[in-house]
């Protein structure tokens, strides 16, 4: 049994808590500092989660933000990273007072950063912000794939990557967390698999764009009821761009082909947040229109991270190479209209 600690009560966080327990580890979910109100609902009805519409295993210890220092200073076996893209600094902030060497940490959080003018991982981000706290010894894996919280919370047969630049640390993990409905697989190609769980989201807005672009001068109803053929296009193009942006930046191209890419990409595509925000950029709206008319508190991980990674990819990368992205990272960044050049 392990001491394992989830940072973030969000949907995934919380549903990754229930493999962990069925594992028979001891698991504590802790919210961040903006999320009291939902710890307080989560504890006052009987570990229901209100997000995923579960009741969590009773014996899933739930605390407030408050606790959290206390918890890691009595000693933890595993740090699960729960937190968005944007709380990745306040992350560190925290488990930097009280991280001791090689501890593993699980990055479930998908998303690229750009840190000193470069283009980064989150898991190297966090060990240059680690290093930065005067930490040497740090041990970083990321668990990416086709995981909807909701069906992983309700133990829906799910399969992941688990990847650590070193095998033996995957292989510990995969012990400690697979059961028979979540099952994974391992991986040493950490850049390949975070890169491939994050840019799908930006993929994934433009397959949702394909009834919007199938025939722009057809009804709706025709467009409803025939635009697979620009989806499947779309499929097809994504993935390509998607290996040669995976290979620019270091990972492997056949692991797009694998559960965080293509199998991502798949659940991504056929719904959810980015493929709805896709739908109405496909419709002819502008991104800042469609977000406030229709998803206003709704997070759309595609386009926040077009808007932290766009600048740098706009200047850096050659627009032939990446037709789709440079689409959609215009539409986003600069707030036009979709349009592909087909």
């Amino acid at each position: 049994m392990k001491k394992i600690i989830i940072i973030g009560a969000g949907a995934m966080g919380s549903a990754f808590s229930v493999p962990c327990l069925e594992n028979k580890n001891e698991v504590t979910l802790v919210g961040t500092h903006l999320e009291d109100d939902l710890i307080n609902n989560i504890k006052s009805n009987n570990n229901h989660h209100p997000a995923i519409n579960v009741e969590l295993p009773s014996k899933l210890k739930v605390e407030k933000f408050e606790k959290l220092k206390n918890i890691l200073d009595g000693g933890v076996d595993v740090i699960v990273v729960g937190v968005s893209s944007v709380g990745i600094e306040w992350f560190v902030n925290q488990i930097s007072k009280s991280y001791k060497k090689n501890t593993p940490i699980i990055l479930l959080t998908k998303g690229l950063a750009i840190y000193e003018n470069e283009l980064i991982t989150l898991s190297e981000k966090i060990k240059r912000l680690l290093k930065s706290k005067d930490h040497d010894q740090i041990n970083i894996s990321a668990i990416k794939g086709p995981c909807l919280a909701a069906g992983l919370a309700n133990k829906m047969r799910t399969g992941t990557v688990i990847a650590n630049p070193s095998i033996k640390e995957a292989q510990f993990l995969k012990k400690i967390i697979s059961t028979n409905y979540y099952s994974t697989e391992i991986s040493i190609d950490l850049n390949g698999i975070e890169l491939s769980g994050a840019i799908k989201n930006i993929y994934s807005m433009l397959i949702g764009a394909s009834e919007g672009l199938s025939n722009t001068i057809a009804s709706k109803d025709v467009q409803k009821k025939y635009y697979l053929n620009t989806a499947a296009s779309l499929i097809h193009r994504s993935i390509s761009e998607m290996v040669e942006f995976v290979s620019y930046y270091g990972g492997k191209p056949e692991t797009v082909y694998g559960l965080a890419g293509l199998g991502d990409l798949y659940v991504s595509s056929i719904g959810g947040r980015n493929s709805l925000m896709g739908k109405y950029l496909g419709q002819g709206h502008l991104y800042k229109d469609a977000k406030k008319k229709f998803m206003k508190n709704i997070t759309v991980e595609g386009a926040q991270l077009a808007l932290e990674i766009g600048p740098k990819i706009l200047n850096e990368l050659n627009p032939k190479h990446f037709p789709l992205m440079f689409s959609l990272l215009n539409t986003i960044c600069d707030n036009k209209k979709l349009e592909i050049n087909w």
